[in-house]
Parts: C-alpha cells; structure tokens; sequence
C-alpha cells in the first residue's frame, strides 16, 4: 500500500466516524507518549491539542508557531497507527494562502484532519475572512484527503446573539467545503440539540465543559457527532504532576509511585511497531 493510498483510508475512516451510530470520542493527545496510550486503550482516532503542545514546551497556549506544531503533529503521526487530526489553531497567518501552506504542512506531516478556528488574537474574525479560509483550507486538501472541522467561536467571544450567528456561520462554513462543525463554548443540552437540528452536518463539542455538561451518552442522543476533550487530559495529568511533586517537596511523598506505570510495561509498549 502506497502512503498517498494510506492516507487515503486513514481520512475515509475519521469521516465515516462522523456519521456512525454513536458519537466519536477523540481524545486529545498532545506527543507521541500521550498518542500511545490512547491508541492502546481502544481510541479509534486521535486529535491533538495546541493547548497542551505549548504547555509541554513550558509556554501559553496559543503562543507557539506553525514550525513547533507541525512538528508535534509529526512525533504524534509517527507514533500511531490510526487516523490523526490536527489543531492547527486559525492556520498560523491573516492569509488564505497562510491557512493552504498550513494545511498542506500538516498533510505532509501525516495528519488526516484539521481544526481550523475563525478567531485569533484579534478577536473574532468576520464570517466571509473567515469562510474564505476554510475554503482555501479545502481547496489545498480536496474532499476524501482530509477531514476539515471548522470551529467557531462565536460563544467563546460572548456575542449578543450566538445561536443565530452559529448557525450561520456553519453553513457558509459548510458550504465552503468543512467536513464538521465545532462549537465550543456551549453546555447545556437545550442549546447542543437545537445546534444540531439547525446545522447541516456533523455537530463536533467539547467534553466536561461544565459540571452539567451531558454525558457522551446524551451527546449522542441529542445527534452530536463528535466530542472532544481539548486541552482538558493535559491540564489533568499537569494537575497530577503538580500535586505529586508538591507532596514530594513538603513531606517526601513518594506515594505517587505507587498508581506509577512500570517502566518495564512503558518499554514494552513503546517499543512494538506502529
């Protein structure tokens, strides 16, 4: 099998993912460690997270360039076998033509999929800057070679009528060749459901928004397609780390070896073929 072939498959099986009888769960991973145990814990695919690639390089989210991320988005590709989707944040330039060479960057790094967002450090970008980019996004990747989830921010920026300006957004999106919508900053299920009755294709959401946030169960039964958990595994696991090694400084608890993977078991997973 040829990569271009691979590839190929890769991309058919994440979008037939969208449209499975239940919701896709993408665990967000953010090196080729974290994609390891998601592959080996039974994830069909997998997502990265910009979030937690800054973080593992000690900056905020958001700060890191295209060349760093593309060049996680490589390790995580090289280190699994299944279909990778890349958080390519808004596509690292105010161009079109910033967002193609991105999109293109992260198909040559492996990935089958994109996030590409409509908001970056300006604020919320207007809708016809914004389609124009998913429209060159899918331009430079044609239907069938990668799976493109247009995010909006509309209520992450708290506009005076989100609902409405959603929607309108992921049509044009849509139109403009997206693959999946993504909309995070919702978390009740009276929103999420009439987000999906109103948008014409695949609804992407963000788990554990809130304490109230439905289950992945709900998820589905309300008709969203795919649920993602974003920067929330690494903030956990960096959330773990602090508090063992806070322990260990004030008291010498070393009590946070005893949940420790053993590194015999680590060698062994890491080190079967891919």
């Amino acid at each position: 099998m040829t990569d271009d072939v691979r590839r190929h498959a890769k991309a058919a099986a994440l979008l037939a993912l969208h449209h499975a009888s239940e919701p896709l769960v993408l665990p967000n991973v953010w090196d080729g460690g974290s994609a390891r145990i998601a592959e080996g814990v039974g994830f069909p695919a997998l997502a990265t997270t910009s979030a937690g690639i800054a973080f593992s390089h000690g900056v905020p989210d958001g700060t890191l360039g295209r060349e760093p991320i593309l060049e996680r988005v490589a390790q995580i590709v090289a280190a699994t076998g299944l279909p990778v989707t890349a958080d390519i944040e808004s596509g690292y330039g105010p161009t079109p033509d910033d967002v193609s060479e991105t999109v293109a960057r992260a198909a040559s790094a492996g990935a089958v999929g994109v996030n590409l967002e409509d908001a970056d450090a300006s604020g919320l970008m207007g809708a016809p800057r914004a389609t124009e980019r998913i429209r060159a996004a899918r331009q430079t990747a044609p239907a069938g070679t990668m799976v493109i989830n247009a995010r909006t921010d509309v209520y992450l920026a708290g506009a005076a009528d989100p609902f409405d300006e959603t929607v309108r957004r992921a049509v044009a999106f849509l139109d403009a060749g997206a693959d999946c919508v993504f909309v995070p900053g919702v978390g009740d299920a009276e929103t999420i459901g009439r987000l999906v009755a109103e948008i014409p294709g695949p609804l992407n959401v963000v788990a554990g928004l809130t304490s109230s946030m439905p289950t992945v169960e709900e998820l589905g039964r309300l008709g969203v397609a795919r649920v993602s958990v974003g920067g929330s595994l690494a903030r956990a696991v960096l959330a773990y780390a602090e508090r063992a090694l806070r322990a260990l400084y004030a008291y010498g608890d070393m009590a946070f070896t005893d949940t420790a993977l053993a590194h015999a078991d680590l060698q062994h997973r890491f080190a079967r073929p891919v």
